[in-house]
């Protein structure tokens, strides 16, 4: 028989954080799903969320895997499976999202496109506050950057490489809104691939007659 322990009395990110801040080594240390600390108290919680602070640690949450795999075995409620994504970003503590499994049995319908995994991730955590659309892009890039060691190298700043996509969209909110395509995607320059705008047999400015 397996014995099985309460998801909430898990403590090994407890001791991955207090081995980082001991060794000095949060800010190159990434804990990935942690999705025990979804379950645990507010009381813990924004306990731990303080050291977290403090040691620099990093995290990555990966929405779809997360909320496939975890509570699957539970009766309801179900627990939802994510970490405490909404907290970090509140508490200014680097977290990404990420996918790590690409058509296996962990997640047969992986597929690597990370505007879904972005598209899943605010929705699960709830990241749609005003404020929120507006870094919510940072998740699947600059802070995964970040997290990599790789702030010097990556990004949209003169000098760097030109390493970069296109969405169809005016905004970051309008982006996140209508789910939109990449249109193109560029790497050290030159066009990975280009795709034409939409086009749409039927016009979509009509105007009604009122009486």
């Amino acid at each position: 028989m397996i014995k099985k322990y309460p998801h909430d009395q898990a403590r090994f990110l407890e001791i991955l954080n207090a081995e980082a801040m001991k060794q000095g080594y949060g800010q190159y240390t990434t804990a990935s799903h942690t999705c025990s600390f979804g379950s645990v108290n507010d009381a813990y919680a924004f306990r731990m969320v303080g050291l977290f602070r403090q040691s620099g640690l990093n995290f990555v949450s990966c929405p779809t895997e997360n909320l496939f795999l975890q509570g699957r075995q539970d009766t309801y409620p179900k627990r939802r499976g994510l970490t405490r994504v909404k907290e970090f970003v509140d508490n200014d503590i680097n977290v990404a999202f990420g996918q790590d499994s690409i058509v296996d049995l962990w997640y047969p319908a992986g597929s690597g496109n990370m505007m879904n995994i972005l598209d899943n991730g605010i929705h699960a955590t709830q990241l749609m506050r005003k404020e929120d659309f507006d870094r919510n892009f940072d998740l699947v890039t600059y802070n995964g950057a970040h997290l990599m060691q790789l702030d010097d190298v990556y990004g949209l700043d003169e000098g760097k490489d030109a390493n970069f996509i296109i969405l169809d969209a005016d905004s970051p909110f309008d982006a996140q809104r209508r789910r939109v395509e990449c249109l193109a995607s560029v790497r050290n320059g030159e066009f990975l691939f280009q795709k034409s705008l939409p086009t749409y047999t039927t016009s979509l400015n009509i105007h009604r007659k009122t009486k």
